[in-house]
């Protein structure tokens, strides 16, 4: 057993990219303010967007595939099926990917996602029909 294996990221980490992905969201939902009559303005705004989410999924790519390799290396769906003993390899991959699921603050992210994709198609709505 390798005990950085089992390490989860340090919590500033996962707020950075908490950050990083709600500022990606609001950019890709501000940019229809100042597409038509401020595109010096709109297009920065849209790179903030895209490569912040560059960055973000990147990062949940890779704590989605660490994992599923923590899942895939100690056989955890076998063992758990079969209902045999979990040795304690076992039992850390376990408590680590019950931790990093409840450190992850990837829900919250989708809520404002959710949130902001409503209010923006509301806005572009009023913006276009009533201006």
């Amino acid at each position: 057993m390798n005990q950085k294996e089992f390490r989860t990221v340090p919590l500033w980490v996962v707020y950075f990219f908490f950050v990083l992905g709600v500022v990606s969201a609001i950019s890709f939902r501000i940019v229809i303010f100042f597409k038509d009559d401020y595109e010096h303005i709109a297009r920065p705004i849209w790179y903030i967007g895209v490569i912040g989410y560059f960055f973000f999924f990147l990062y949940r790519y890779w704590i989605s595939k660490r994992r599923k390799e923590i899942v895939k290396k100690y056989k955890l769906v076998k063992s758990l099926e079969s209902k045999e003993k979990l040795s304690d390899d076992q039992r850390e991959a376990l408590l680590y990917l019950v931790s990093s699921i409840k450190k992850s603050r990837e829900n919250y992210n989708y809520y404002i996602i959710f949130i902001l994709s409503g209010l923006a198609i509301i806005f572009d709505l009023v913006l276009t029909y009533y201006r």
